[in-house]
């Protein structure tokens, strides 16, 4: 097994800082690269963050995060996760060990936000933590590695 960490963004997450901060946060996306490749180097773990746009890009990735045997996956699939079941059988394809990752809490916002394609096939569920679930996600993904 490596010491890779992929994190995968899926859409509009490119816009973070600017994007609803009231839901989102001032955060962006770059601050979070920041904090967790300076958490990584302390867990001793290689992080590879990225974010597309695009739903085949993240299916993609996740069939790499497979291939390279990542420690985890961290995926914040943005609005994909209510969508998407081409992801759910992406992740039911790797034996990479993937958590969800939501900023906000999608249960108390639309209805149509309270149903996770992901959540199901997911090793576990962050959300509501804003920028630290990502922390709160890299820390589980360490103690992964211990088991």
């Amino acid at each position: 097994m490596s010491n890779l960490v992929m994190v995968l963004n899926g859409p509009n997450l490119n816009l973070l800082g600017t994007r609803e901060p009231e839901v989102y946060g001032a955060t962006t996306l770059d601050d979070i690269a920041q904090m967790l490749t300076d958490q990584g180097d302390r867990l001793g773990i290689m992080i590879d963050l990225r974010q597309s746009n695009h739903e085949g890009h993240l299916i993609d990735w996740l069939h790499e995060a497979g291939a390279k045997q990542a420690i985890a996956v961290i995926l914040n699939a943005g609005a994909y996760t209510h969508t998407s079941v081409a992801l759910r059988d992406a992740i039911k394809s790797i034996s990479v060990p993937v958590i969800e990752v939501h900023l906000s809490n999608p249960a108390a916002r639309e209805s149509f936000r309270h149903v996770s394609h992901i959540s199901p096939v997911a090793a576990g569920v962050i959300q509501g933590f804003g920028a630290q679930g990502y922390a709160l996600a890299l820390d589980a993904a360490a103690a992964m590695r211990l088991d």
